[in-house]
């Protein structure tokens, strides 16, 4: 598609040379000698880009320029300006013109200004429909789920998004917290502007406080250069920290001070910088607990639990484990290129069955994982391998021997003796904020061996170093 240019200038050979230049597919021209006649034309007809001569008699290019944007900021406007004139292109330029172009100019000058305008809309285009779509893909009523725990999740994104207030997103690890942060920026007043998380487990104390307030050149070892931190730039919109409970104590107390005052600090800079951030905050663990224990500030708690909501887990919502398991298996069959389309009864009656550690990561690993197997158009017991204790004895051959009966019973003991330990590890950490000294001692077992049986089944808390399964609060 053409893109539509207007030439404005008093002198018609200027005109007919634009048009002479510019004449082709890539573009429609029209010409005009006088400002009033261009802001007639503009309102009578969208274009692109106007190309503008700043002297010209009744009505300066200044004034037409002004008086496009009040009207059309989306048109874009290059100014043609004579060489004694740059002074006035930069007050030009400060009016809301895009480039200017001195005079005289050749055509290979014109076409490249023209180029990057219209290289520049196409991007902004292609942002605005970024945008457009990822609003739409985190409408709240988009997220899949019916059950009643997660109407009451709906309600609470339905009545907080369009406010400022700041987020306290709870919930085990896995049950879609990022989601329903970013559901309820999209959702909000501040949609057009950033969307920023902050992942607090992955980053040590030092470089999370850069991460959050930016550092000058020179602040610390590595600084080689100035970093913006995300406090600026999510300036206008919402900034997530994601696991806010894993902050230090002397983070916790910069943080506050940012809620407070809304300005900041970046590390080892003087001056101070103001920001307009709404806050969401997710966690998976008992703040409360920690409030008790000293290890998370009780003002900053209060600061971010003005509207608290809780991601259930996916075994308290086991209605909703047949819909998401349909969600991931459509997913997924595009990126595998494969036409899986259903589950077996066996397969669904396992899924719904199945406690769900993992909540719905676990589910989609699961799905992906089943998808690959497949192969047939239906997922069956036997490509949910991962999950179920013994396997069904609908996809199981029956022996034919004693010593195949005697293989197969061994085996299913086996399995199930496996999937009873990882749950009982399992679920001893998530009982104790999955710190491994407090998980043995609360299970009564020494801790090299409860670590033991984490390593036989390639259990790691986030944020521990190889090996040790061991979480930094520990």
């Amino acid at each position: 598609m053409s893109a539509r240019v207007l030439v404005v200038d008093d002198e018609e050979v200027v005109l007919k040379s634009c048009a002479r230049i510019l004449a082709g597919g890539e573009f429609e021209v029209d010409t005009t000698t006088n400002g009033p006649d261009a802001l007639r034309r503009v309102d009578e007809r969208h274009y692109d880009l106007i190309i503008l001569d700043i002297m010209m008699p009744e009505m300066d290019g200044l004034e037409v320029l002004q008086r496009v944007k009040e009207t059309h900021p989306d048109i874009d406007v290059v100014m043609i300006t004579g060489l004694s004139q740059i002074d006035v292109a930069v007050r030009a330029m400060k009016l809301g013109a895009l480039d200017y172009l001195p005079k005289p100019f050749d055509p290979d000058q014109l076409k490249l200004v023209l180029e990057r305008a219209l290289e520049r809309r196409r991007l902004l285009q292609e942002n605005i429909n970024l945008k457009s779509a990822l609003s739409s893909k985190y409408r709240f009523e988009n997220i899949i789920g019916a059950s009643p725990a997660m109407q009451t999740v709906y309600r609470l994104i339905a009545q907080c998004a369009p406010t400022n207030s700041t987020v306290l997103i709870t919930g085990e690890s896995g049950t879609g917290k990022e989601l329903i942060a970013r559901a309820i920026h999209y959702n909000s007043l501040r949609k057009d502007r950033p969307f920023v998380p902050v992942d607090c487990n992955s980053l040590s104390e030092t470089l999370l406080e850069s991460e959050l307030f930016g550092h000058v050149k020179g602040s610390f070892t590595g600084a080689i250069t100035n970093k913006r931190g995300m406090f600026e730039v999510a300036n206008g919109g919402t900034l997530f920290l994601d696991e806010i409970g894993n902050i230090s104590l002397p983070t916790q107390a910069k943080l506050l001070r940012v809620l407070q005052e809304r300005e900041f600090r970046a590390v080892g800079d003087t001056r101070t910088q103001t920001t307009n951030i709404r806050l969401v905050t997710a966690t998976n663990k008992d703040l409360k607990a920690m409030v008790a224990d000293g290890s998370f500030r009780e003002d900053l708690y209060y600061r971010i639990n003005i509207f608290p909501i809780h991601m259930p887990a996916l075994r308290e919502r086991r209605e909703d484990i047949p819909p998401l398991a349909f969600h991931f298996l459509n997913v997924f069959k595009g990126e595998l290129g494969k036409q899986v389309s259903e589950f077996s009864d066996g397969a669904m009656n396992a899924l719904v069955n199945y406690d769900w550690p993992g909540n719905v990561r676990e589910l989609e690993n699961t799905v992906h994982r089943a998808m690959i197997l497949a192969n047939t158009k239906v997922i069956r017991r036997a490509h949910l391998a991962n999950i179920i204790d013994t396997p069904a004895l609908s996809d199981v051959d029956a022996p034919r021997t004693s010593e195949e009966l005697k293989r197969l019973k061994k085996a299913a003991r086996e399995k199930s003796v496996e999937e009873i330990e990882k749950r009982f590890v399992l679920e001893a950490l998530r009982r104790n904020g999955w710190n491994v000294t407090r998980s043995a001692e609360e299970t009564g077992m020494q801790r090299p061996n409860f670590q033991a049986l984490m390593k036989k089944y390639q259990i790691r808390i986030r944020g521990a170093e190889p090996g040790t399964g061991e979480s930094e609060d520990s």
